[in-house]
């Protein structure tokens, strides 16, 4: 897999305050995955996010993204990134068509959504000719999110790109984000939703106070962390009680052999623990 990211050693120290906020980051990601840097607030997330888009300058260490340092690209550099902050920055007097042509014209040669079909992937098509200005925040973050996929670029820096948005509205982001993997797009996603994580990243890294904990598979680190244990759900005169065995053996255990011939189960589930309780455990802080 060809590496679209790669950081060696990365810190950086605010200028005004210096406070450093990164601490020796170092990390390679792959063209097509969905990497996800977790952390809580103040993590330092954003910050490494604009260093991988060039908005911020003189980090020590190594930074290389689609093979040159951003901090030196060229407008066409520029074409091949679609980003969307957690705070939609949008042309509140212009319509969603409106937003969409503007920032549209600004990657000519791109092979840009048609915006009807964007605008309707989202559920905004029949608000495509309203002003932004009367648009709720919800609706806002869709169209944020629709102007960083709309010339369909070769990475996507997304911060907590389903903030805020009702289960609907981010479902549709998040089928947006796995057409773009499946058409070979990195996607860099910043986030303390757990959850969201769990379900889209390909690989995740644990970042806390600058630096970064690990990196690995959501799967990996569920199979790394998990009990071997299954909860066992079954009938007991009317009633549903649950029993918890080692998953190990578990066709040859008498409790379960006994509820299993008496036909009493009802369900068997894993124990796993969640993304979130991972985190805790790894890093000893929670994520939001």
């Amino acid at each position: 897999m060809d590496q679209t990211i790669k950081l060696e050693d990365v810190s950086y120290t605010y200028p005004q305050n210096r406070r450093t906020v990164l601490h020796g980051l170092t990390m390679a990601v792959g063209e097509g995955e969905v990497f996800g840097l977790l952390g809580p607030s103040g993590a330092g997330k954003s910050t490494t996010q604009k260093i991988l888009m060039g908005l911020l300058k003189g980090p020590h260490g190594s930074v290389d993204v689609l093979g040159s340092n951003p901090a030196h690209w060229q407008s066409r550099d520029f074409r091949q990134i679609g980003t969307a902050f957690e705070q939609p920055n949008l042309y509140l007097r212009f319509t969603a068509r409106e937003n969409l042509k503007f920032f549209g014209s600004l990657y000519e040669g791109n092979d840009h959504w048609d915006i009807d079909e964007l605008l309707a992937r989202v559920g905004l098509h029949g608000a495509a000719d309203t002003r932004v200005s009367q648009y709720s925040k919800g609706m806002r973050v869709c169209l944020n999110v629709c102007r960083a996929f709309f010339h369909r670029p070769r990475i996507l820096f997304l911060d907590e790109p389903t903030s805020g948005l009702d289960p609907g509205s981010a479902r549709w982001i998040k089928e947006l984000i796995q057409e773009a993997q499946e058409r070979g797009a990195t996607v860099f996603l910043t986030t303390h939703n757990m959850a969201l994580a769990e379900e889209l990243c390909t690989r995740v890294g644990f970042l806390v106070d600058g630096r970064l904990l690990l990196i690995d598979t959501p799967k990996n680190l569920k199979l790394q962390h998990s009990s071997g244990y299954v909860e066992v759900v079954y009938a007991n005169n009317g009633t549903s009680e649950s029993v918890q065995l080692p998953l190990a053996g578990l066709a040859a255990d008498t409790t379960f052999q006994t509820l299993s011939s008496a036909g009493q189960v009802e369900s068997i589930h894993s124990l796993e623990k969640s993304l979130d309780d991972i985190f805790i455990e790894v890093t000893g802080r929670r994520a939001q």
